[in-house]
């Protein structure tokens, strides 16, 4: 019988899922922020590896990057920066990222009978907190303008090939129809509302049973909908950062539902922020890009 477990302290989860909540309780999802901020949007990388961070870490690194003032989504570890002849700047304060490292143990012919996921953490570096790292690394992206309809974007959503439905005024996932529908997309404020919309609707998609199979069993319970709207809204901001797409997120229908969710269980922002990377992955994989948004 396979076990899983988490070995951590619980004051690393309560630590992130309370500076949400106090964000949520003011009204302000924390994902949306990158939006609101006027900067422009990326996922938060490794500066050395150009690795994309995820999960969790994306929702961390973008508040703390928005609190401080930092322009470049990159970041790098005390190491990286002496490795290239840099060095943080005294006195500058680290943000802690997590790693989920998975072990498993095997019986005598080879079959997997207990793994564990045992929480990592370790400490970041914005490449506006260090001093001589090469000009390349400290660039800050300049957003353009985009037409009416946004290239990218609509090659990503059509790579999926989704059954997406324009008509009528509401948007949804119908689970049973397999069916995206969506208003034309001229009755949206913005192009980009349609598409952060449309994004968020297709994580709900990946969702059924025919691809990731998404479910939050009894740890849940009846705040599944809620963990499963906070999913698809992680999903589309990651997606929208990974795109460069400035949408409208759908988050104030269901702020009072997340509070909720999060403090009855101050894991369940690590859990949506994942399962929201593995949507974002598993939509990207249709591109047949090698560059992909939350590895």
């Amino acid at each position: 019988m396979l076990e899983d477990a988490v070995s951590t302290k619980e004051s690393q989860y309560e630590r992130i899922t309370h500076s949400i909540l106090a964000d949520l309780e003011q009204g302000v999802a924390p994902w949306v922020k990158p939006w609101q901020s006027g900067a422009p949007v990326s996922i938060p990388v490794n500066a050395v590896t150009a690795r994309p961070y995820s999960g969790v870490n994306v929702l961390t690194l973008w508040d703390v990057a928005l609190r401080r003032g930092y322009p470049a989504p990159r970041w790098l570890t005390y190491r990286q920066a002496q490795e290239r002849h840099a060095h943080v700047r005294k006195g500058e304060r680290g943000t802690t990222v997590f790693f989920v490292r998975s072990i498993t143990q095997e019986d005598e012919e080879g079959a997997v009978t207990r793994r564990r996921s045992i929480l990592r953490t370790y400490t970041v570096f914005n490449v506006a907190q260090c001093e001589g790292l090469p000009a390349h690394l400290q660039e800050v992206a300049v957003p353009g303008a985009h037409e009416e309809r946004h290239g990218a974007a609509d090659a990503f959503l059509a790579a999926a090939a989704a059954d997406v439905r324009h008509g009528g005024d509401r948007a949804y996932y119908s689970p049973s129809q397999d069916v995206i529908c969506l208003p034309p997309f001229g009755a949206f404020e913005s192009p980009g509302h349609y598409y952060a919309t449309s994004l968020h609707e297709h994580v709900h998609w990946t969702g059924s049973e025919k691809r990731l199979s998404r479910e939050f069993g009894k740890r849940f319970g009846d705040r599944s909908y809620a963990a499963e709207e906070l999913v698809a809204e992680l999903g589309a901001a990651f997606l929208c950062a990974h795109l460069g797409i400035e949408g409208k997120l759908r988050h104030a229908e269901y702020i009072g539902n997340w509070i909720v969710l999060l403090n009855d269980d101050s894991r369940a922002i690590f859990t949506a922020a994942s399962k929201a990377s593995q949507a974002a992955e598993f939509l990207w994989s249709f591109s047949g890009s090698t560059s992909r948004p939350c590895r």
